[in-house]
């Protein structure tokens, strides 16, 4: 146990004066028969000087034992100080050299087995020689002489000073009681005024001991002022600090009074009180990093909320308000995932070629690397349903470490969808952007703005003109919501827009997004996407995963080509699907299952084969042509027939056509009549015949002018008696001077003629950079005629 000194109570108690015996005794000192050898009382925590009692506490069993042997001796005993307060069992080395002899004056026996005991100091010794160390310690004394006090003037003066100093540290210690200052003037032996002053200095040990040591009286006095003057300047900054304390306690203390009436008075008025919600909302907002202008709002919606009742109609408003205050994610962002090769990996373990996609990724994220900032961009992936345009925005999150909000905006229709409802009205909300970024809690994360060509527009207002500001770079640092009623950073946010057809995108709408043209998949990437993605995932959600059976690459070439139409994959998930089913409801019933899917089993399942090639391989009568076709789903085969019957030179057009393909035909038709006689047409034939062109499928609207080259053939063979050579399939716009004009689409075009299994395609010479822009194997087997006039068209299409 410690052996606790009893000087100080409390532990802020600077100086407290322990009342002497018997001062007059310091004469006598003298005189005392102190022994050459000593039990030795280490002490913890302070030291004793001569002339001044102590009592303390004492707990080891050594310390008792020699307070116990010494108290029935002659009541003397050496007390040496500890070098280390921290050491519970100290050895010689731990013990100051120099000490004061002390008699026991009285001791007391604890109830708790502890002994408190009464020392009064008489003499300082110096260790000659350690004796004994067991059962406690014993030690040659040599009695230090105390030097007499001087009788020269300025002795005196110092011995003034130091105790006017000690009274100014007593009246400015609240803890020390006055009557010290009576006791010190009261005072007159020097020596033992410097000695009681010491033991009572609330200052470090080593300090009292090096008091105690010095042997000058003198030197000591000197030392002793300097320690005062230290003690009474930190004296008096405490008092001054404690003083300024209190006069914003009595501050404090007034408010909580005022407080406390008002409370009293809202209680009188009836219903609760508010102030647990608005002492609740304060202490979330100490946390809160927001801007000044944030700040300040929520302060006076603090405020505001105060001066009301609950009752009443607009807490709830306020209330809510601040709620969102509170949970929006200011100036709170996640940390960027710079590791541009894990990045590359995290997008190729999702998806599927796509380069271009990830590429322009991994080049914002190397400019984000380099910079340390920078605006987001706003991307906008335009492509066939089915492709992974929505699931790339994920998996853009996951590589570069974001959260990941998905809006879905097909069919939205009100504009404060996006800016939010001022909030006096009944069932206000904020806007879904600011709803989504209280979701994750992240001022940074990717947004997917869905089916962004769909947005509608109708009386309450238009969508798509309120999200100019959203994906305006330039703009949306300042984004105005209309229930915040003030402004929100967006410009760390990365905007994802995925669109299947960007001509029903506002035009100016479409100038503020990056377009990245994402084409269908050819049918090597599909059969990739299948064994990779698909089918492990089909596997699992059916319970087929531990089973162990696997479907080749034929066989999925095979359900892609003959069960499927398609630019994406959903419907080749489905079908993937069903043959999951399939393999479950074998297994549950006889117990196993063919370990590889054959043809048979994908009929058995699947039934025959949808689509078929044979279609194309047939050889057609005159006047049928195969053109190529754009829609929002993908590429596709488009037929076009022509037929000539008795009548008056009429031109019927029938399929469902849109203008554009209408005047198409009509271009066409006034190019050949103008070069009848080039291609050995009779001119009679455009006055004498009616000339019928036909689209099938005419339940599925049709427009645009990349069928020109397509219906040009089809007429030419038809008055011509020509037939169009089979395998063959054209597109490119035309112009009545003979000209074969670009058109767009390409890939989704090229990639439906592989898919329908022809082998050759017409296309202007202008577009032979999007063909070289695909990949050669996926057009492995496909050849390519470039043309710059409709003469060559003929010449390469026409067969006798």
């Amino acid at each position: 146990m410690k052996e606790n000194l009893f000087v100080r109570a409390e532990d802020d108690m600077d100086f407290m004066p322990i009342i002497p015996l018997n001062e007059s005794d310091n004469e006598t000192l003298n005189d005392i028969q102190i022994p050459k050898e000593l039990p030795v009382l280490p002490l913890r925590n302070t030291v004793l000087f001569p002339g001044v009692v102590l009592p303390i506490t004492v707990g080891r069993d050594k310390s008792i034992k020699a307070v116990n042997d010494a108290y029935k001796a002659d009541k003397l005993i050496g007390v040496l100080a500890q070098k280390d307060s921290s050491i519970e069992d100290p050895g010689v080395g731990d013990l100051e050299d120099v000490g004061t002899v002390a008699r026991i004056i009285k001791l007391i026996k604890m109830p708790d087995g502890g002994t408190t005991v009464i020392l009064q100091g008489k003499r300082r010794f110096k260790v000659g020689a350690v004796t004994a160390e067991d059962p406690y310690f014993k030690a040659q004394v040599v009695l230090l002489q105390e030097e007499e006090a001087p009788k020269e003037q300025d002795f005196e003066a110092y011995v003034s000073n130091i105790k006017d100093l000690a009274a100014q540290i007593i009246q400015l210690s609240p803890n020390i009681p006055s009557e010290a200052s009576i006791i010190l003037k009261n005072i007159e032996n020097p020596s033992f005024l410097i000695h009681f002053i010491s033991s009572n200095l609330n200052t470090e040990l080593h300090e009292k001991q090096q008091l105690l040591e010095i042997h000058h009286i003198k030197s000591r006095a000197d030392l002793l002022m300097q320690l005062l003057q230290r003690e009474l300047q930190f004296a008096e900054l405490k008092n001054k600090l404690t003083n300024r304390t209190k006069t914003e306690l009595d501050k404090q203390q007034r408010e909580y009074f005022l407080h406390q009436q008002l409370k009293s008075i809202k209680d009188e008025l009836g219903g609760d009180t508010n102030e647990r919600e608005a002492r609740e909302m304060m202490k979330k907002a100490e946390n809160k990093k927001w801007p000044d202008a944030a700040k300040d709002l929520f302060r006076k919606g603090i405020e505001r909320i105060e001066r009301m009742h609950p009752s009443t109609p607009d807490y709830s408003v306020v209330y809510n308000h601040l709620d969102l205050m509170l949970e929006l994610p200011w100036e709170e962002y996640t940390q960027d995932s710079y590791d541009l090769k894990k990045a590359k990996k995290v997008l190729d373990q999702d998806h599927y070629g796509m380069d271009k996609v990830k590429e322009r990724i991994l080049e914002y994220l190397a400019v984000l690397k380099l910079k340390g900032d920078m605006k987001s961009p706003i991307l906008c992936f335009v492509g066939p349903p089915g492709i992974g345009k929505t699931s790339l925005g994920r998996s853009i999150a996951n590589a570069i470490g974001r959260k990941y909000v998905r809006i879905s905006l097909g069919a939205l229709h009100d504009e404060s969808e996006i800016r939010g409802h001022r909030k006096t009205y009944i069932g206000a909300m904020p806007g879904r952007i600011l709803q989504s970024l209280r979701k994750v809690k992240s001022s940074n994360p990717v947004i997917i703005l869905d089916e962004i060509d769909k947005v509608g527009s109708d009386f309450r207002g238009d969508p798509s003109s309120a999200l100019l500001e959203v994906l305006d770079p330039e703009q949306n640092h300042t984004f105005y919501d209309n229930y915040l009623e003030m402004e929100y950073d967006l410009s760390k946010v990365l905007f994802v827009a995925t669109a299947n057809d960007i001509n029903t995108i506002q035009p100016a709408l479409r100038d503020r997004l990056e377009i990245i043209d994402l084409s269908g998949y050819a049918v090597e990437e599909k059969v990739e996407i299948a064994g990779r993605h698909l089918v492990p995932k089909q596997k699992e959600a059916h319970g087929v995963n531990k089973l162990n059976f696997s479907i080749s690459n034929k066989m999925l070439q095979r359900i892609i080509q003959e069960y499927t139409r398609e630019s994406g994959v959903r419907e080749l998930d489905r079908q993937l699907a069903s043959i999951m089913r399939y393999q479950a409801k074998e297994y549950a019933m006889k117990g196993k299952i063919k370990p590889q899917l054959l043809g048979v089993d994908i009929e058995k399942v699947l039934g025959k084969s949808r689509y078929s090639n044979d279609l194309y391989k047939v050889a057609n009568m005159p006047g049928v042509a195969v053109g190529l076709a754009w829609t929002y789903v993908g590429g596709d085969i488009l037929f076009v027939e022509t037929s000539l019957s008795e009548g008056k030179g009429d031109l019927k057009l029938t399929g469902n056509l849109g203008n554009v393909m209408k005047e198409s035909a009509t271009t066409a038709l006034t190019y050949l009549q103008s070069n009848a006689r080039k291609y050995d047409i009779d001119p009679d034939v455009f006055s004498k015949k009616t000339i019928h062109v036909h689209v099938p499928e005419g339940a599925v609207p049709k427009d645009g002018p990349s069928a020109g080259i397509t219906m040009m053939s089809s007429l030419a063979s038809a008055i011509t008696g020509k037939r169009v050579k089979p395998y063959l399939a054209m597109t490119g716009e035309i112009t009545l001077r003979g000209q074969v004009l670009p058109v767009g689409g390409i890939k989704e075009k090229i990639l439906a003629a592989k898919r329908a299994g022809l082998r050759e395609v017409i296309l202007c010479w202008q577009n032979e950079k999007d063909v070289q822009e695909i990949d050669s194997t996926f057009i492995k087997g496909l050849t390519f005629s470039f043309v710059k006039t409709m003469q060559q068209v003929l010449e390469l299409a026409l067969v006798q």
